[in-house]
């Protein structure tokens, strides 16, 4: 786990599992508490988290895609990752994978 996290890739999926986390967590926990329960200091708290986390991998996604020369379709799938649920799982799963 610690040599994961001293490469610029492995940063990146890191924060890109926390991130898609955050994300499952606010639509799925967050919100229907907000709705349901009238409980908006779940929103506030996830939000704040998942948008910290969301900026981070955009800023990791540039960084990388600047140092391995990404395509900027590998880029934009990458970001177009982000917004969708579960996106950033196989952003993980089949754009940041270190090649041998």
């Amino acid at each position: 786990m610690k040599d994961f996290l001293l490469t610029g890739l492995g940063r990146l999926r890191l924060v890109a599992i926390l991130e898609g986390v955050s994300f499952l967590v606010l639509l799925l926990i967050a919100m229907p508490l907000k709705y349901l329960a009238g409980q908006p200091q779940a929103v506030r708290h996830v939000g704040m988290a998942h948008g910290v986390l969301f900026v981070l991998y955009v800023l990791l996604l540039i960084q990388q895609s600047i140092e391995r020369g990404w395509s900027i379709k590998k880029v934009l799938l990458g970001f177009i990752a982000s917004l969708v649920p579960l996106g950033t799982f196989w952003a993980d799963k089949k754009l940041f994978q270190a090649k041998a």
